[in-house]
């Protein structure tokens, strides 16, 4: 299901004047483009986007002042007829033609104001509208910062999670969440995690409960928020089963519609898992940069085998 944003949600958060249309506040915002209606305003409706938010800068306004009462009166009717539009926004704190008010009651459609210029108040309703729109999902798993490298860990519970996470804690890594992670998805399609206000900088450990990562460790062994780049997948270690032991096959897995990288480390006694992670946190830096242990391998082995049949022949 799509996801929504009321107008008098944004309203709050960013700080605007209501001009007209309180009666229409609970209208949804389903996307988090804009529109400028320039072209509208010279009478041009035939590819109007009428359910973006509509936004009329210093040009817009001006353009409407030079138009006759009439033409002006028929552009704001047919501006502010669509049902789907979330509302107008009136930026620099310019004042709004009269008939744009009166019809936008008529069609309780919110008209908005604010002094902020056109360009910095576009950027800021975009990042707050790509932040309430986005596709979101909760997995249950710890998502750490390793060497600068977000590594959601996840696994059955009583794996080992949240021991891991606190070894790499120790270790000098900062935790983003334990337990629950909330997960957004970017229009690049880039996934950041952070953690549920409730658990925030907490860490649950069998044996000894509940503690505060940051009131134990300092402010710098915690993020708020965090871009997820591997799955680290912890599971028993099955005896029949063969465990990849070069790292030639690199597995996905997938993440509303994001495909990660996936590490899938089997768990014995013996094994240190923070150490484990954080190898596979600095691999996938060589990898990104070009370096890559496994392949170099396997070439190596494959130019020693040919010289060794060249000399056989």
């Amino acid at each position: 299901m799509a996801k929504k944003v009321k107008v008098s949600e944004m309203i709050e958060l960013l700080h605007m004047e209501v001009l007209a249309g309180e009666a229409g506040l609970k209208r949804p915002i389903t996307t988090g483009d804009l529109h400028r209606p320039g072209l509208e305003m010279a009478g041009y409706f035939n590819y109007h986007p009428r359910e973006r938010i509509m936004m009329l800068g210093k040009t817009e306004i001006t353009f409407m002042e030079m138009l006759t009462v009439g033409v002006r009166r028929n552009r704001v009717e047919q501006l502010c007829a669509p049902e789907e539009t979330p509302c107008i926004i009136v930026t620099r704190g310019l004042d709004v033609p009269v008939e744009l008010l009166e019809e936008a009651n008529k069609q309780d459609l919110p008209v908005l104001r604010t002094q902020i210029s056109t360009t910095i108040f576009a950027s800021r309703l975009t990042g707050f509208l790509e932040n309430k729109l986005a596709p979101s999902t909760t997995i249950h798993g710890v998502l750490v910062d390793v060497y600068g490298v977000g590594m959601l860990i996840t696994g059955s519970s009583g794996i080992g999670k949240s021991e891991t996470a606190l070894e790499l804690v120790k270790r000098g890594h900062r935790l983003i969440a334990d337990d629950a992670v909330e997960i957004r998805q970017n229009g690049d399609k880039v996934l950041t995690g952070n953690a549920p206000e409730l658990i925030r900088h907490l860490l649950e450990i069998r044996g000894v409960g509940i503690i505060n990562v940051m009131t134990l460790f300092g402010a710098g062994a915690i993020r708020n928020v965090k871009k997820i780049s591997v799955v680290v997948k912890l599971e028993n270690w099955q005896q029949e089963k063969q465990y990849d032991r070069l790292g030639l096959d690199e597995e996905l897995t997938r993440i509303i519609d994001t495909d990660l990288p996936l590490v899938t480390i089997p768990v014995r006694p013996g094994r240190n898992l923070a150490v484990i992670v954080e190898v596979a946190a600095m691999n996938y830096r060589l990898k990104r940069m070009g370096y890559n242990a496994a392949l170099q391998f396997t070439n190596k082995l494959t130019e020693s085998l040919n010289e060794d049949y060249e000399d056989f022949d």
